[in-house]
C-alpha cells in the first residue's frame, strides 16, 4: 500500500437485494488513508450498487460500513446527510452537473450547507484554476465538453475536503486524453491524503491505482 496505515473506509459483510434478488453478496473491503483502489468488473457486476451503498444512497440490509472509524450504517437518517457532506465526496456516472447553475455554483453546491459561502467560492475558483477551467466559472454545463464536465464534477466532490471520494466509472464516454486527465486528478487527490474508490471496467487506466478489487455477479472474487 502506498497510503497510510489507517483504515478510512471499511465495508463488512454488506448485502443488498432488489425485488427479492440478492445483487450484492456479503462484500467486505478495507481502504486506507491516501489509497486509490479500483473496483473492477464488467457492467452489471454490482460495482455501481456498491458505490451507491457506501454513501447510503441505497439502504444497507446486512453488514456495516465504517468511515474514519465511525459506524456510518448505525447513524440515524437525520445524521446521515451531515456526516456524508462532511466526510464523503462522490462522482456519479454520466453528466451529474445541474444545468441551470453556473460551473462555479455547481462546484460550490455541497458547501451551500455551510455558513462560509464566500470562503468556499474562493476555494472553488482556486480548484477550477488548478484544472485549467477558471475561465469557464460563469458558463453553464451545456458549454463544456464531456471531459471538462467530469473534471468539474470531481472538483465539486472535493470542495469539502472529504476523507473518502467515490467515483463511479469516472472515465466512461471520455476520449483517452480526457480520461488520463481525470485519472491524473484522482491520483493527485489520493496523493494529497484522500482515500479514493473508483469503479471501472477499463483496464488501461489501472496504472494510476494502488490496488484492484475484482467484482463479479455481486461478489468480490
Amino acid at each position: 500500500l502506498t497510503g497510510g496505515n489507517m483504515s478510512v473506509l471499511e465495508v463488512q459483510g454488506v448485502t443488498k437485494s432488489f425485488e427479492n434478488e440478492e445483487i450484492i453478496r456479503e462484500i467486505s473491503l478495507e481502504l486506507y488513508e491516501g489509497e486509490i483502489v479500483s473496483l473492477l468488473g464488467v457492467s452489471g457486476g454490482g460495482k455501481t450498487t456498491v458505490c451507491h451503498l457506501i454513501p447510503r444512497f441505497y439502504s444497507v440490509e446486512n453488514g456495516a460500513i465504517y468511515i474514519d472509524g465511525k459506524e456510518f450504517t448505525a447513524m440515524k437518517d437525520n445524521e446521515v446527510s451531515q456526516f456524508r457532506n462532511e466526510n464523503m465526496g462522490y462522482v456519479l456516472q454520466g453528466q451529474s452537473l445541474l444545468n441551470n447553475f453556473t460551473i462555479l455554483d455547481n462546484v460550490c453546491m455541497p458547501a451551500y450547507l455551510s455558513a462560509n459561502v464566500k470562503e468556499f467560492k474562493e476555494k472553488a475558483m482556486g480548484l477550477l484554476e488548478q484544472i485549467g477551467l477558471a475561465e469557464l466559472a460563469n458558463d453553464y454545463p451545456s458549454n463544456l465538453s464531456g471531459g471538462e464536465m467530469r473534471r468539474v464534477a470531481i472538483v465539486r466532490a472535493m470542495i469539502n475536503n472529504p476523507k473518502v471520494l467515490l467515483a463511479d466509472e469516472p472515465t466512461s464516454n471520455l476520449d483517452p486524453e480526457n480520461a488520463h486527465k481525470v485519472m491524473q486528478m484522482l491520483r493527485e487527490i489520493s496523493d494529497a491524503g484522500t482515500t479514493v474508490l473508483l469503479s471501472t471496467h477499463e483496464l488501461e487506466y489501472l496504472d494510476y491505482v494502488d490496488s484492484v478489487i475484482k467484482m463479479e455477479k455481486g461478489k468480490i472474487i
